[in-house]
C-alpha cells in the first residue's frame, strides 16, 4: 500500500511539476515574442523617420551604447531620450546607410539580438564602407528598449571614415 502512494504522489508531483515548468516556458516564450515585437518596431520606427515611434518605445533610461574605434563620432554611451536623439542626429551626419539587412534574430526574455550585414558612405571620406556584418543586443522593460547595444567591423568603417 505504501509503494502505490509513493508512485501516486510521485506521479501526480512530476505531473504538477511539469504543468508548472509547461506555464512558465509558455510565459517566457510570450515575454521573448514581446521583446522581438518591440525591438523590431523600433527598427521600423528609426528606418521610416518615425521620431514620435520611437520614442514612445525607448524608456526614459534608455542606454545606447556603440562598441568599436573611438575616432569615430557614433561610438560610446548615450543615456536617455535627448542624448539618444543628439546621438542620432551626428550619426546621420557622419554615415548615410546604403544596406541594412537583418539575417537572424531571435529573443529570450527580455533580451533579443539580432545579427547583420550593413554598407554605407561616410560623410567625412564620402568613401563607402563595403558590405561590413553586425551584431546588436537589445534588451526590452516594460515594451520600451533600456539597451540598444551596438557592435560593428569598426575597423573597416575606420578606414572609410578616416579615408
Amino acid at each position: 500500500m505504501q509503494r502505490r502512494q509513493f508512485v501516486t504522489t510521485a506521479t501526480g508531483a512530476l505531473l504538477a511539476l511539469s504543468a508548472s515548468q509547461t506555464v512558465g516556458a509558455q510565459t517566457a516564450d510570450e515575454q521573448s515574442k514581446a521583446t522581438l515585437d518591440t525591438a523590431m518596431a523600433f527598427m521600423q520606427a528609426m528606418g521610416s523617420g518615425d521620431m514620435d515611434g520611437m520614442s514612445k518605445l525607448m524608456a526614459d533610461d534608455m542606454v545606447w551604447h556603440n562598441e568599436g574605434d573611438k575616432r569615430l563620432p557614433w561610438i560610446g554611451n548615450w543615456e536617455g531620450k535627448e542624448a539618444i536623439f543628439n546621438f542620432l542626429g551626428v550619426f546621420s551626419k557622419n554615415l548615410e546607410t546604403t544596406l541594412w539587412e537583418n539575417t537572424d534574430a531571435f529573443a529570450s526574455g527580455d533580451t533579443a539580438a539580432f545579427f547583420g550585414k550593413m554598407n554605407g558612405i561616410t560623410t567625412n571620406s564620402g568613401k563607402e564602407i563595403g558590405e561590413f556584418t553586425f551584431a546588436l543586443r537589445v534588451k526590452v522593460r516594460d515594451g520600451q528598449i533600456v539597451l540598444w547595444h551596438w557592435f560593428e567591423d569598426s575597423f573597416a568603417v575606420s578606414q572609410a571614415y578616416n579615408g
